[in-house]
């Protein structure tokens, strides 16, 4: 895996799991393509953030056992991982929060250039998730 891609991915992660919104916003690009889980596509920095905010607002989530790939130019990357989480706060269309928690397989796909995120994909298994939390 390309070096510089997998500092990128690895801080971007490491973000994450500190719950450093603009830490994750200063890894992608400001015409960032994000790909929602079960959901359509989001284009630009601003709706990536305020997704990001929202699911801040709804979840309390740490990503376990990272095993990020990618390919040796370093235009592509992936991470699969384990999702710790606590249901906080209702997430609309979804069951009532009451602080369930789950552990949740997933994966993530990037595409990069110019050092930074210009798609993130990412897929979980709904059901999955519904189950755990009481569906």
């Amino acid at each position: 895996m390309n070096q510089d891609t997998r500092a990128l991915l690895q801080r971007y992660f490491d973000a994450f799991n500190s719950g450093n919104v603009q830490g994750m916003l200063a890894c992608v690009s400001d015409d960032v393509v994000h790909d929602v889980n079960q959901g359509g596509r989001r284009t630009g920095k601003d709706l990536f953030g305020e997704f990001l905010l929202h699911m801040d607002r709804c979840y309390k989530e740490q990503l376990k056992d990272i095993m990020l790939m990618g390919n040796a130019d370093g235009s592509r990357g992936s991470a699969e991982y384990m999702v710790h989480g606590t249901y906080k706060s209702d997430d609309e269309g979804l069951l009532r929060a009451t602080g369930q928690t789950y552990v949740l397989p997933a994966g993530s796909f990037f595409e990069v250039a110019s050092g930074h995120i210009v798609r993130v994909t990412t897929y979980y298994n709904l059901k999955n998730w519904i189950e755990q939390v009481g569906g």
